[in-house]
Order: C-alpha cells, then structure tokens, then sequence
C-alpha cells in the first residue's frame, strides 16, 4: 500500500480551467471522511487518507467510492498511512473526522501537519474537539465544520450518503471569515454542499441539540430517526433534553439563532427529522458492533458544561449512563 508522498514543498498548484487544487489529509478517516475523501479527489485535488487498515487498503488500490442519495462517485486510488507517523510532508488542509474520543490521541500522534498558512478543521460530532485543534495549530489555523448529512460504511473504501438534513458549515472561532468561505467554497466545488458561517459556536451547538436528542435514543431503541418522532412518549423525551442543553448554550453565552427552545423544536420536528428520517446513528452503529461510542462528546459534555453552569441535565445524564451501561455489555 501506498503512503502519503511529501506535499510540504508542494502546496497548492494552478491547473488551467479547474481553478487551485489542494493537498488534503483526511485524518481519522471512516464513513464521512470517506465521503469528503472522495469527492475531494474526484474534483482533482491531491488527497491523503490516514486510517484503518483495510480502508487505506482500498483506497490505495482501487481508490474510495461514494454512493447514495449524491449518486455514484469514484476518486483515484489515493495515497494513505495507517499510523501517523507513515504520513509523509504537511499540507494545504487537515480534516479530522475521528471519533470526538479519539481527537487527542491523534493529535499527539499527528502534530501540526498544516503548511504555513494552511489549516485544520474539524468535521467531527460533539462539543471540545476545536479546543483540542487549537491547541496544536493554533486559533487562527482552525475552523470548525457542522455536518448535517449522514453516511454509512458499506465496506472498506465503500461509503454510502443516506440523508441530508443541511449544507455543511464552516467557521472560524477567531474571526477568520476570509479562511471560512475559502474551504467552503473548496468542498462546495467538489460537490458537498457547503456554505461558510460567521458563528460556528452557533452552530455546533444546533447540531449539539440535535445529536442529544436523536442519536442516544435511537441507540438504545435500535431504530431510525422517523420511529423516535411518531412516538409522543420518545417525543417528551427528545423535548426534555433539547431544552436541557438550549439552556446550557444559553447559559454559555452563545447566540443561538432560534428564540427559545420551541422555536428550535418546530423546525427540528418539521424540517430536520423528516430529511433524515431514515437514518440510523452513528451510535446505534457503535453499539452493534461493539464499538465506544461518542456520547461523552454529546451528551455527557452537555452535562459537564451544565454543572459549570449551574444548569441541571438530568434527561441528557440519564442518556449517557443508559449509552455507557449498553457499551459496556451491562
């Protein structure tokens, strides 16, 4: 298998009528860093995929593949590592898309592999990961991503999209408006709907409420998003903890855009549930294949900033124990 060619020296190369192509690591790399693997390739930039085994295998050989609800899509074979250490050189942008439980030990391993003036971004679930970002590249080489579709792996290089609630969003957290609608505008090209965002704090913390509310319950009961909203007894519960952690947001100062908590509820229950009515989470994956899951980045995390707060959580604590207890074949 093929590992990552030193792009360092490299940087980002003009070819005539397809505008700037970039080198890309797609770090952590599973069903929606395939997806962003993919298409980046296929719209001709140079891209590292860095993760397990069998994936960097099929990548290497044949190159990933991309179906589903955006169509059929094939990229090149691709250069990747399965330790950090194999990936060779820096580049233009490093996409993280781990597990949120994995983000530390990755960076550790990984360091700073931005060229100067490139960037890190994070593609991930949950609260906390662009912290950790930050503290290695640095606040102004850091732009955080909301992903509001879903994906699934089919097999090894095989990634299928299922639902798309929202074009993905970036943003930087220091004012890096100009870097935002860079790499917008990049993934946007290359065929994932994308759009760049003044306040990802905002953000993140909608796909916060979102994620609290449908991937722990759909976990537990095993069954898509649509079966949680048909159910009024499933329904107080995903109300009782979008309110718990609204409140946290709110207590944190961040802008949410929706007035109070109703407000997000009618749009969650008429727009987003019904776009992704069929998917499954990530957790429930995680569960049946007797992974970790990410509820700690989730629901845990509103607990943690809760009791910072002063703001009491209890639907989202009980949701992570009953997650932990299932983890762990209790």
């Amino acid at each position: 298998m093929r590992e990552g060619g030193d792009q360092s020296k490299k940087g980002v190369v003009k070819e005539s009528g397809q505008g700037e192509k970039r080198s890309i690591l797609v770090a952590g790399c599973g069903a929606i860093g395939s997806v962003f693997a993919c298409l980046l390739a296929e719209a001709g930039h140079r891209v590292c995929v860095l993760g397990r085994r069998p994936l960097v295998a099929a990548a290497s050989t044949g190159g990933l593949r991309v179906s589903g609800i955006w169509g059929e899509h094939r990229s090149t074979p691709l250069d990747g590592a399965c330790e950090a250490a194999a990936v060779s050189g820096n580049f233009d942008a490093v996409l993280v898309t781990c597990k949120s439980y994995d983000t530390e030990s990755l960076l550790a391993e990984l360091g700073d592999r931005a060229v100067p003036g490139g960037v890190a971004v994070s593609l991930q679930n949950g609260l906390g990961n662009l912290e950790r970002l930050e503290a290695v590249y640095g606040p102004e080489r850091v732009l955080g991503g909301r992903v509001i579709f879903g994906a699934e792996v089919i097999e090894p290089g095989h990634a299928r999209v299922t639902v798309e609630a929202e074009p993905v969003l970036l943003g930087s957290r220091h004012g890096r408006s100009e870097l935002a609608a860079e790499w917008a505008s990049v993934v946007d090209r290359a065929g994932i709907a994308c759009r760049p965002t003044g306040d990802i704090e905002a953000a993140l913390w909608g796909k916060v409420l979102y994620n609290a509310a449908l991937n722990p319950l759909g976990a537990l009961l095993g069954v898509p998003y649509g079966e949680l909203a048909r159910d009024a007894d499933r329904r107080w519960v995903m109300d009782r903890v979008i309110e718990e952690a609204y409140a946290v947001a709110r207590a944190e100062g961040v802008a949410l855009p929706w007035k109070d908590a109703g407000e997000y509820r009618r749009i969650f229950y008429d727009r987003l549930v019904p776009a992704t009515a069929g998917h499954r989470s990530s957790m429930l994956q995680d569960l049946q294949r007797g992974r970790t899951t990410e509820i700690d980045a989730i629901c845990g995390e509103v607990c943690r900033r809760g009791a910072a707060r002063g703001v009491d959580t209890p639907l989202n604590r009980l949701l992570s124990i009953l997650v932990r207890e299932r983890s762990a074949g209790r």
